[in-house]
Formats: structure tokens, C-alpha cells, sequence
């Protein structure tokens, strides 16, 4: 009965976002309430959303600081010399900038965290797609993918988990997927060419006026303070860097960064209380989302939702297959995505996965393998189980729909093509 409401549960969930039908915060709050009395927990509703707001207010309160600190310095023009510097390496050619994105992302994704790589890059390249005529959702898919392929990279968050899972080392796990990770961030970037090819046809003539376009906006000038690049720039650096390094938790790095920025860039008393009007009504928005992802994730975790999905999804699963099960991971698993968290899956399915498979002879760390190729890798930035995607789709300004109708089907190719290949190379059996 729990595993039934839980797969209702997601799928109207998606169902009515993908569709349009409601709006995110309402379906994330509304869908898991009806099937929690569903289930019979009208009076445990409560406590479990409120232990889902505990696990989510620190990430609500990042964004918005952090929304707050990159709007203020966009305000400043901290970007328009790295934007111009850009158009000059990559022309006024989308394709070139879809594949530069591409790059961006895997190298902003360097340290393992997503929030980190959306914060990076997204900023930075949302004045440059805008001023092209570029579609923001190109820009969101192209960083998800990259963010999410780097993921597998055995200082990523669902590969450590595996490798603790299986109880092994995380080098012995993903050294053999070295070559099909190689091979899957090839295939992100042939994707952001063809994506850029895109753009370029529906810009068309568009691109000869980007310059004159970027800069004869007179309100934008009125605001920038280009003598502080240099400090706005060293802010960001220390930020990021402070932030990579664990010393402060993110929410105080950019609660401090932001003080300090609008104190530098807007001293003016006045001028401060504009620029954060000017960026409230988005930091609130997306904040308000992130709290409502809180309580969904809240009352699955609280009624035993997910886990009673993790107990029948491996039950599902026929005895004639089980020699197979290192290949049906891989194919399920950027889908599962928008099941499981990567706590549940990696510590609730993945055993199990693994041992049945060990009951037929085949080595159980060729099902973690298989896992981490999706699993909350090429998935994460697709799943409303993450904060992430919420600050994804936050700082690009995309409807969550949007982006996953049109991340999901590249990110599943990416994950196939990295499981083909780990196929062939004997690493995942068949």
C-alpha cells in the first residue's frame, strides 16, 4: 500500500507539473498531503513536514542569500567584461557558446556540488545567453548535463555513498568507468553542439547586434560600478573558494558575501533597499518552492514511502532477469532518479540490488557501477527529490517542466551511452 501511494505520489506529482496543470509549489505541498491521509497519517502530516523544512532551511536559506549576492552583482556590471571577453573568444556563435557552457559547467563541477556549479555558472552566463537571444532552457540543460556527468567522479556524492554501500573503495569502484565517463562528457558536448545548432537557427540574424544590444541599456549602466571589478571579482573568488572549502556552511558564506557586496557596490542606504526589491520577488519565489520541495521529501521519508518503493522495486524484478541485474540498473537508473533520493537508493535499493545479484553469480560491484552512470548523477538536476534543481531552474528563471521535458531525454542518452560502452569494455556484464 505504501509503495502504491509513493509511485501515485510522484507521478501525479509529475503528471501536474510537466503538464502545467499546478503550479510547482502547490503540487509539491498538496500531491504528498492527500496521499499521506491517504495512507492513513492525517495526524503525522505535520511533524513530517516540519522534519523535512529542518533538512531543507539551510539550502532555502543559501538561495536566497545567494540569488541576493550574484542580482547585486550583476547590478554592478561584474559580468559585462567577461561576457565581452567571451563574445570575443566564441564570436556571436551559439554553437561555440553551447559547447563553452558545456566546459564551464564540467569545470565548475570540479569540487561536487552542484549548488557550487549553479552558482558558478550560471550567473556568469545568463547575461551572455540573454544579450544572444538564447533560449535560458539550452542553458539549463546544457549545465545539468555537465553537472551531472561530473557527478560520477568518485569524490561525487552518489559514488562515495555507493562505494560505502558496497563497502568498498571508491577508487575500486570507479576506476573501470574512467573510459564511459570520458565517453559521456564527450557526448554532453556533442549534445551542446547540437542544441547550439538549434539556437543558431532560431536566432538567425539576431547575433550581428548582440553587442550594441548588450550595452545601449541605460538603466543597466546607471547601476554598474565598473571601478570595483577587480573587488567584486576577488568577492566572488573568496566566496566560491570559502565555499569549496568547507569552512563555513554555504548559507553564512553567502548571508556574509551578500552584506559585504551590496555594502561595497550600493553604500546609499536607499540604493540598497532597491536592489534588494529589485531581486526579491525571485529569491522569494524559488525559496518558497525549495521549502515546499522540503515538505514533500518530508512526508515521503516520514510515512516510509521511499523505502516501501525501494522494497518493490527489487521484488519486481523476475528470477529469470536476476543474472541481468547489473544491466537493468543501468537502464533504470537516471528514471529512478525522480524516485528515489540518492540516501534511499544508495543505502535502501542498492544493497539489495546488490546482493540478489551476487545470488546469481555476479559481482555486486558491477550494480554499483551501474548505479552511479544515473542514479542521481545524470539525474539529479532533473529531480524535484533535490534542492539543486530548484536552484537550477531558480537562477536560470525556467519552469520546472520546461527543464525537464527537455533535460530528461538528453540525460537518459548520456547515461545509455555511458552504459553501452561499460558494456562493451567488459566492466558491466550482460
Amino acid at each position: 500500500m505504501l509503495a502504491f501511494l509513493g509511485f501515485v505520489t510522484i507521478v501525479v506529482l509529475l503528471a501536474l507539473v510537466m503538464t502545467k496543470k499546478a503550479s510547482v509549489v502547490v503540487a509539491l505541498i498538496l500531491v504528498p498531503i492527500i496521499t499521506a491521509v491517504l495512507g492513513g497519517f492525517g495526524g503525522q502530516v505535520a511533524g513530517f513536514i516540519t522534519n523535512g523544512l529542518r533538512s531543507i532551511a539551510p539550502t532555502g536559506v543559501m538561495f536566497i542569500f545567494a540569488i541576493l549576492f550574484f542580482g547585486i552583482l550583476t547590478d554592478a556590471g561584474t559580468f559585462s567584461p567577461i561576457i565581452k571577453k567571451i563574445l570575443k573568444v566564441v564570436g556571436n556563435d551559439p554553437v561555440k557558446i553551447a559547447i563553452g557552457t558545456a566546459i564551464l559547467g564540467m569545470l565548475a563541477h570540479l569540487d561536487g556540488s552542484g549548488a557550487t556549479t549553479f552558482l558558478i555558472s550560471i550567473p556568469a552566463l545568463l547575461p551572455l545567453y540573454d544579450a544572444m537571444g538564447m533560449r535560458r532552457t539550452t542553458l539549463a540543460t546544457i549545465v545539468a548535463l555537465s553537472a551531472g556527468t561530473m557527478n560520477v567522479l568518485p569524490w561525487g556524492g552518489p559514488t562515495i555513498r555507493a562505494a560505502t554501500s558496497l563497502e568498498i573503495s571508491v577508487t575500486e569502484l570507479f576506476n573501470p568507468l574512467l573510459i564511459p565517463v570520458l565517453i559521456g562528457l564527450a557526448a554532453v558536448i556533442f549534445v551542446a553542439f547540437l542544441l547550439g545548432k538549434q539556437e543558431r537557427k532560431l536566432i538567425g540574424s539576431k547575433t550581428a547586434d548582440v553587442d550594441t544590444t548588450y550595452e545601449q541599456d541605460d538603466n543597466k549602466a546607471a547601476l554598474e560600478r565598473p571601478k570595483l571589478f577587480i573587488v567584486n571579482i576577488l568577492m566572488i573568488i573568496i566566496a566560491v573558494a570559502t565555499l569549496v572549502s568547507g569552512k563555513l556552511p554555504p548559507q553564512v558564506v553567502f548571508m556574509i558575501a551578500f552584506a559585504v557586496a551590496l555594502i561595497a557596490n550600493y553604500p546609499n542606504v536607499k540604493e540598497q533597499r532597491e536592489r534588494i526589491d529589485a531581486h526579491a520577488k525571485a529569491s522569494l519565489m524559488m525559496a518558497s518552492i525549495l521549502f515546499a520541495a522540503g515538505a514533500f521529501t518530508g512526508i515521503l521519508s516520514g510515512t516510509g514511502m521511499i523505502t516501501a518503493m525501494a522494497e518493490a522495486a527489487v521484488t519486481a524484478i523476475p528470477v529469470s532477469l536476476g543474472a541481468r541485474i547489473p544491466l537493468i540498473t543501468g537502464v533504470i537508473s537516471m528514471p529512478a532518479s525522480l524516485l528515489f533520493d540518492p540516501d534511499s537508493f544508495y543505502f535502501g535499493v542498492l544493497p539489495v540490488l546488490s546482493s540478489t545479484a551476487s545470488q546469481f553469480g555476479v559481482d555486486a560491484i558491477s550494480v554499483g557501477r551501474a548505479a552511479i552512470l544515473g542514479q542521481m548523477t545524470t539525474g539529479f538536476p532533473v529531480s524535484p527529490l533535490t534542492g539543486a534543481t530548484f536552484l537550477l531552474i531558480g537562477l536560470t528563471g525556467v519552469d520546472l517542466g520546461d527543464h525537464q521535458k527537455k533535460t530528461i531525454p538528453y540525460a537518459f542518452m548520456v547515461t545509455i551511452v555511458m552504459l553501452v560502452v561499460a558494456v562493451v569494455m567488459g566492466v558491466i556484464p550482460v
